[in-house]
């Protein structure tokens, strides 16, 4: 399952941390937000995307360090202290190496002692060193063979992380059979709560994008419960619905392909009725800077 990021500063975690013999943070296939509560306040979430992070802190493309970006966002995400963070894939430069993965670890680390950091794959990303450098996480994950599924939940909602890696470093991505029939199963035997899927491909049907979106929406319309679906992989910051089902595109942290686009991300705040998105670009084209985009679920 995409990975859970987290290491929580309280002298138990410390002791459990210290038992491990382990330094960073420690994954586990926690299916809840960190502090979850009855209650039916707001999810704060911190979206990123496209961190593309080398091990190398001084590598460029188009301008832009992504190893310094994702320094930045680190900072900033601590400053907003969001419920949890979700990186929606691509977290790697391009290959997926393992020492781009303990970069990522790195970075993240200290974000990572105040909330949990969910982690979706995306092209650029290569599945088993991801698993190398984040553990395998302990428990149960969900089991949809050949992928890794993440579902986090709250009193009031629930977040889906698909995953589309089809093959590290090669553009197009494919959810598969099996995820698309675990989805739809899940879906139809889980409670009313209000749903979002993350997957990382864009939504369109270019030979570079999701190769199966057609039969994802045919698994999701019938499904009023699914209220949005979040994906990255274009390096844009763009909305749109699908039958009420609101698509958001958000931007990337590691660089732009357009001078148009922002760089940066989108602070969230989720409620059984609808989000709150606010971008927070920090570079490219920064005109949008602090603007919110207000939706309504479909009912």
């Amino acid at each position: 399952m995409p990975g859970m990021f987290y290491q929580p500063v309280s002298r138990r975690s410390f002791l459990l941390t210290a038992t491990r013999g382990l330094a960073g943070a420690a994954l586990i296939p926690e299916c809840r937000l960190a502090g979850e509560e009855a209650s039916e306040r707001p999810v704060h979430l911190a979206l990123i995307s496209d961190t593309h992070v080398a091990a190398d802190p001084k590598n460029e493309y188009r301008g832009f360090l992504p190893w310094q970006n994702l320094k930045k966002v680190v900072r900033q995400l601590i400053g907003a202290r969001p419920d949890g963070v979700i990186l929606d894939g691509d977290a790697a430069r391009l290959t997926g190496e393992i020492a781009d993965y303990g970069a990522v670890r790195q970075l993240l680390a200290p974000l990572a002692e105040q909330a949990p950091v969910y982690i979706g794959l995306g092209n650029h990303d290569d599945r088993d060193n991801f698993f190398k450098v984040f553990e395998d996480p302990q428990g149960a994950p969900q089991k949809v063979p050949g992928k890794h599924v993440l579902v986090v939940e709250r009193a009031s909602l629930r977040f889906i992380l698909l995953d589309s890696l089809l093959y590290p470093n090669k553009v197009a991505g494919l959810l598969g059979k099996s995820q698309r029939e675990w989805l739809a199963g899940y879906l139809q035997n889980s409670d009313a709560r209000p749903t979002v899927l993350f997957v990382h491909h864009t939504l369109g049907n270019g030979d570079g994008e999701l190769l199966d979106v057609e039969r994802l929406f045919q698994s999701i319309r019938p499904h009023r419960k699914v209220k949005a679906v979040i994906y990255g992989h274009s390096h844009k910051y763009a909305f749109s619905q699908e039958e009420g089902i609101h698509l958001i595109n958000i931007p990337a942290v590691g660089y732009n392909f357009s001078d148009d686009e922002p760089v940066g991300w989108a602070d969230a705040m989720f409620t059984a009725n609808g989000a709150n998105l606010t971008l927070r670009a920090f570079a490219g084209n920064r005109e949008a800077d602090g603007t919110t985009r207000s939706l309504t679920w479909r009912s």
